[in-house]
């Protein structure tokens, strides 16, 4: 199979898709790997900051080509608040790393969606059926099983890990709301824009100036980081959502693999089978959101309208 036609041709699609998603969760996987390499010489506030910064600059080429289309909105208050809890949800996730097993975090933060599918039901006012409430219940009781309360002390890392599911899971609705009117482009850009000066703040409280080696890993969390979006969204574009998003618990292998050879870390069973229980309760979520998605007579309409702008 020669590679141009791999990467060109529709009907490799669905193995274009896969390879793209598991070359995401090795990025997103280094990236994770990288913060907990470095955490113990440098705070967390100035990790974030420094993520963001980096990860800007990968960004910035796919940026300037954009031009000044993409800063057009009238939602500047609501790209605000979702930065904002992305901020909190990524300070609370990377002090996680700094103090929890890998295995433990990945797990934990697979819970994501099922927080975002419980906030809609308040948010949102959507109707969830039983089978949804069920994999709800699965996903929370995943969670327990890695947790084990009551059976040992939960440190505070998992529980950071927990609330950054949970605060990332708030930012999904809130850019569920943002793409009624706003582009997928123009959600990207003030998030990227914004997160620098909204984590500069706190990092200058504990400011101090990275070595030249430490620069070196700040650099690799960034670039790792961008990548692995990067690469999710070719991913995504590539092939169905249902064909990519089931890769997604490789994240849980490779930070496994990670930590055994790099910090010692053995995950327990409870970490395995409590991350593949919130692992297959959020897959059946997207899976149910994206069938009604498809059943939505306005997303219908919407997917013909543009059908027959192609046409023309």
């Amino acid at each position: 199979m020669p590679l141009t036609a791999f990467l060109n041709e529709p009907r490799y699609g669905r193995l274009r898709g896969i390879a793209l998603m598991v070359l995401s969760t090795l990025a997103f996987s280094g990236m994770h790997t990288s913060i907990k390499h470095i955490s113990g010489d440098i705070d967390t506030f100035i990790i974030v900051f420094f993520r963001n910064l980096f990860g800007f600059l990968v960004l910035l080429p796919l940026l300037l080509r954009s031009g000044i289309a993409p800063l057009r909105t009238k939602r500047i208050g609501t790209h605000l608040m979702r930065v904002t809890i992305n901020f909190a949800s990524m300070a609370m996730f990377f002090y996680a790393l700094s103090i929890t097993p890998l295995a433990e975090v990945a797990a934990l933060t697979f819970s994501a969606p099922i927080f975002a599918t419980f906030l809609a039901i308040f948010i949102f006012r959507e109707s969830v059926g039983l089978t949804r409430w069920a994999a709800i219940l699965i996903g929370f009781g995943g969670t327990i099983v890695v947790l084990r309360p009551g059976f040992e002390a939960i440190n505070h890392g998992a529980l950071m890990a927990v609330g950054a599911a949970l605060l990332w899971g708030s930012a999904v609705m809130i850019i569920k709301s943002l793409g009624r009117t706003d582009s997928p482009l123009t959600i990207t850009v003030y998030m990227v824009l914004l997160l620098i000066p909204i984590s500069l703040v706190p990092a200058l409280y504990v400011w101090e100036w990275p070595t030249w080696s430490q620069l070196g890993w700040l650099a690799v969390v960034g670039l790792c980081g961008s990548t692995g979006h990067l690469l999710l969204n070719y991913a995504l574009k590539a092939a169905p959502t249902n064909v990519v998003m089931p890769i997604d618990f490789a994240r849980l292998i490779w930070v496994a693999i990670f930590g055994y050879f790099l910090f010692g870390e053995v995950p327990d069973i409870f970490v395995w089978v409590g991350g593949a229980m919130i692992f297959a309760s959020g897959l059946w979520i997207a899976h149910g959101e994206n069938r009604l998605r498809k059943e939505d007579p306005a997303e219908k309409a919407d997917g013909a309208e543009k059908a027959d702008k192609k046409e023309n």
